[in-house]
This record gives C-alpha cells, sequence and structure tokens, in this order.
C-alpha cells in the first residue's frame, strides 16, 4: 500500500512551487516557449534547419546586449544584430579562400564572441549577462505580456504559412513546378526563428534558445514521420521539459535555464535510447 505521508509529502512537491507568483509568470513562460518551440521546432528539424536554430541566437547576441545597454527594445535590436551578420556574411563571401558555410561560421562565431564580452564586461550593468544564460524566475508580468504576444505572432504566421511550408519541406521541386517562391517561404521561417528566439532568449538565455527550439521536435522525430502527431508530441516533450525543469530548480537550486534544458536534452536521450533499443529487437526479431 502506498504510505499516505509519502504521498502527501510528494504532492505538496509538486504543487507548493506554483503558489508564488515568480514561479506563475515562469510557468506561463515555458509554456508559450512549449507552444512555439515545438511547433516551429518540427520545420526546422523538418527543413534541415538546426544549424541555423543554433546560429541565429549567435548573430543576434550583440544587438540584444546593444539594445539591453541602451534600454531600446530587444527587437530591435535583433534584427539590427542579423542585419549586421548578413552584411558581414556577404562580405565574407567575396573572399576567394572561404566557402559559404565557413564563411558563416566565422561570422557567427564572431558576433557572439562580441556580445559575450560586452555582457560580462565589468562595466556592463548587472542585469545584461542574463540575455547569455536567461532568467525566468526574474521574468515581469511586461515580460510574459510581449513573449505571449510574439507567440500569437509566430503562431499565426505558421498557420498562414502552413501549406507553404508544406510544400517546400517535403517537395521543393514540386513547389517550385507550382509557382511557389521558395526562396520566400525559407526567409520568412528564418525570420519566424528569430522572433522565436527572441521569446527563449529573455528566458532561458542565448545559450539555451537550440534546446528548445531543436530538442523537442528531434525527440518526436524518433516515433514517427506523420505531421500532426509528431507535432502534437513535440509540444508535449516541451511543455513536459518546461515544467520538469522549473521543479527541478525550484526544489534542486539549480539555475532555472540550464535545468529546463537539461531535462529536454534528458528526455531526448532517454527517447532515442528507447527508439534504438526497439529498433533492435524489430531487427532481431525479422
Amino acid at each position: 500500500m502506498t504510505d499516505p505521508a509519502l504521498l502527501a509529502s510528494v504532492l505538496d512537491g509538486l504543487v507548493d512551487p506554483w503558489r508564488s507568483g515568480i514561479m506563475q509568470r515562469a510557468l506561463i513562460e515555458v509554456v508559450l516557449l512549449g507552444a512555439t518551440g515545438g511547433l516551429l521546432g518540427c520545420w526546422i528539424v523538418w527543413g534541415g534547419l538546426s544549424y541555423s536554430a543554433e546560429a541565429l541566437p549567435h548573430a543576434m547576441f550583440p544587438g540584444l546586449v546593444g539594445a539591453a545597454l541602451i534600454g531600446a527594445p530587444l527587437v530591435l535590436g535583433g534584427a539590427v544584430g542579423l542585419l549586421v551578420a548578413a552584411l558581414l556574411i556577404a562580405a565574407a563571401s567575396r573572399v576567394p579562400t572561404l566557402d559559404r558555410d565557413t564563411s558563416i561560421s566565422v561570422v557567427f562565431t564572431s558576433m557572439f564572441g562580441l556580445g559575450t564580452l560586452m555582457a560580462l564586461s565589468p562595466d556592463t550593468p548587472t542585469g545584461v549577462s542574463e540575455l547569455l544564460f536567461g532568467d525566468v524566475l526574474g521574468l515581469t508580468n511586461g515580460d510574459v505580456a510581449v513573449a505571449a504576444a510574439l507567440t500569437l505572432l509566430v503562431l499565426a504566421a505558421l498557420r498562414v504559412l502552413h501549406p507553404r511550408l508544406l510544400a517546400t519541406t517535403f517537395d521543393r521541386d514540386g513547389a517550385r513546378a507550382a509557382g511557389l517562391r521558395v526562396g520566400v517561404t525559407d526567409v520568412a521561417l528564418v525570420a519566424l526563428i528569430a522572433v522565436a528566439t527572441l521569446v527563449c532568449v529573455q528566458a532561458l538565455g542565448n545559450l539555451f534558445v537550440a534546446a528548445t527550439l531543436v530538442a523537442p521536435a528531434a525527440t518526436a522525430r524518433t516515433f514517427g514521420r506523420r505531421l500532426g502527431p509528431t507535432m502534437a508530441f513535440a509540444v508535449a516533450v516541451a511543455l513536459v521539459s518546461g515544467v520538469g525543469g522549473l521543479l527541478l530548480s525550484y526544489h534542486a537550486g539549480t539555475a532555472a535555464g540550464a535545468s529546463i534544458a537539461g531535462v529536454t536534452v534528458a528526455i531526448y536521450l532517454v527517447v532515442a535510447a528507447g527508439a534504438g533499443v526497439r529498433g533492435a529487437l524489430s531487427a532481431r526479431g525479422r
């Protein structure tokens, strides 16, 4: 029989954290992150854009830090960072000895290094470094409202772009033959990744954005290829990871952003290992 005292202790451990306004705002934020990361992440994984999802935050980082330093909107700072990165990539691509992938890697790494130096400089005000590591427990009502607005924007855009994304992701030649402008759809998807990055940065920091945008979708993909179930499972993984990470942070006293990212990756490893074992058993049975 289950020990009533033990059961009560477990229930208290699950319920008590959400009595605090700080944790309630953090919970709302991870729900928004789950919806954004789970759905958009599927298109990122299916479209082979995982590297872009990892690199874009690095390119935006100096702009985000600069915006925080002067009190400008982070959206504006992120846009400036991306514009500067695009110009630098175009310039680096003209160097005969550098291919495009190398140019992109050099620019993104340099931008991230510059942003890190700005964020961790002794003269930088306290709080700017949170753009690097995140502070989901320090969000204000205004921060959550901005995240909600950006999330709604991403979800609405995904709904409008769904037919085009479906065509360009799984049959690019057919999409071109049907008269669809594949390049425009690609740019729109990258723009949505940039907006989603802004939602993630204030909660998880620049370092853990990829964990939210890639890992849940990668986890869901191990179970199958069907569109609807994969998206639903990706959102579920992102939500479970967010809530689990917050509970881990609350009880273990660990950093919330790192805890969420750690739980997300742990779920992926467990699921991937399970899929590998299942595949091996199926092959042995055949």
